[in-house]
C-alpha cells in the first residue's frame, strides 16, 4: 500500500527538522577566522614557535535544543598519524555559557569546566606549532553535550575525551584556520 504524498512529504519533513535546527549551531571569533591564518597570539611558545601561547575568544549561538553543557576543541587535523593532534580540550562547559573569552585557559573558564591534557602532555591550551615548512588546519569546535558533565578525568587524553565528546553530542558549530612555519 503506497503512503499519501502528504504523508510523505510531512515524514521527510521531521526527520529534517533536527537538521535544520543543528545548521543553525554556530561559532564565531574575533580571533580565529574561517580559512584564514592564526595570528602569532594563539601559536605555540615553545618546540621552536614563538607565539605567545593565548587562547583565541570563541562565541557560539543557537545550540541544539535539549544542550545541557558544551564542550570545546581545536584539533590538528593535517598532523602526521590517523589521530590528528588534540591542542585544547574542555568539557563541562555549563549550558548557559555562549562564550569563552580571549586567554580563557589561563584561569578565565567558568566555573565547572574542565580542561583535559592535550597532545603536549599538560592540561590546557596549546597553541599550533607545525613542523617546518608544513601547512596545518586547526579545528575550532564547540560541541552541545545532551548531559551536564562527562565523567572524566583532567589527565585522560584527547582520544578518550573525544570519544566521549562525540557519544553525547546533539551537535557541533566549528571554525577551522590555518598555521605554517
Amino acid at each position: 500500500m503506497e503512503m499519501p504524498h502528504c504523508l510523505v512529504l510531512s515524514s521527510l519533513l521531521l526527520a529534517l527538522a533536527p537538521l535544520a535546527h543543528a545548521a543553525d549551531f554556530v561559532v564565531e571569533s574575533p580571533d580565529v577566522r574561517e580559512g584564514e591564518v592564526l595570528a602569532p597570539a594563539f601559536v605555540l611558545k615553545g618546540a621552536g614557535c614563538n607565539g605567545s601561547n593565548t587562547s583565541p575568544r570563541l562565541d557560539w549561538k543557537n545550540p541544539p535544543a535539549g544542550t545541557r553543557s558544551f564542550a570545546v576543541t581545536v584539533h590538528d587535523l593535517d598532523a602526521p598519524g590517523d589521530a590528528g593532534f588534540w591542542h585544547w580540550l574542555v568539557v563541562n562547559i555549563p549550558a548557559k555559557t555562549y562564550l569563552l573569552d580571549h586567554g580563557a585557559s589561563n584561569g578565565g573558564l567558568p566555573a565547572g569546566a574542565l580542561q583535559i591534557r592535550n597532545d603536549y602532555g599538560r592540561a590546557g591550551y596549546g597553541g599550533p606549532c607545525p613542523p617546518p615548512g608544513q601547512l596545518h588546519r586547526y579545528e575550532f569546535t564547540v560541541w552541545a553535550l545532551k548531559t551536564d558533565k562527562l565523567k572524566i578525568e583532567t589527565s585522560a587524553g584527547g582520544a578518550l575525551a573525544g570519544f566521549m565528546i562525540k557519544q553525547n553530542a546533539l551537535g557541533q558549530a566549528k571554525l577551522t584556520a590555518k598555521y605554517e612555519r
